[in-house]
Parts: C-alpha cells; structure tokens; sequence
C-alpha cells in the first residue's frame, strides 16, 4: 500500500534548538531512497507502507541514538485505494485551482 505521510519528530529534554536533531532524521529520509520534501515543520514522505513506517522508526532510533531522552512525534498520513496519488499531483491540483 502507498502512503503520503507527514512527519514531525521533536526530541524533549536536548534544549531549546532542536535544528541538529531534525537535521539526523532527515539524513535517515534522505538515505531511505524515498520521494520526500521538508517544511518548516516537518517533512513529508511517500511511499510503500512498511518503508515509510521503517523511516518513521529510524528516524526515532537516530534521534535517541544522539541523546535525546523522549521525542514526541505528530505522524498525519493519508492512504487512497481508488486511484494512485502523489504528493506532487496534490500540489499540482491546488495550484491548478488557484490559477482559475
């Protein structure tokens, strides 16, 4: 199964800057292969289920493996059964209706 996710790991008890913790998890994305974009607050990945989850479960591993006690995730995803969907075609069909 195809998934689109959007994914925001916050390490507690490093501080107040987290950028160096962000910053391993989106090695561990970038290293999984997988179609991905970042944002301000978070970064969204796609692809077959089990991969993204395993991502997801990395990015935890590498987060606690640099010294963060806790992380609290927030993990939005979204499946569709009727017709393939990227994250691309979701931005392309806004900005096609902003465009009329």
């Amino acid at each position: 199964m195809h998934v689109i996710v959007d994914l925001c790991v916050v390490p507690l008890g490093v501080g107040v800057s987290v950028s160096a913790y962000v910053t391993e998890c989106q090695r561990v994305i970038e290293a999984s292969g997988l179609d991905y974009a970042m944002h301000a607050y978070g970064t969204n990945i796609e692809g077959p289920w089990d991969e993204v989850m395993a991502v997801v479960k990395a990015c935890h591993e590498r987060v606690h493996e640099q010294g963060a006690p806790r992380i609290t995730t927030t993990l939005k995803m979204g499946t569709r059964t009727d017709r393939e969907q990227r994250m691309a075609d979701k931005v392309t069909s806004v900005e096609a209706h902003l465009a009329r």
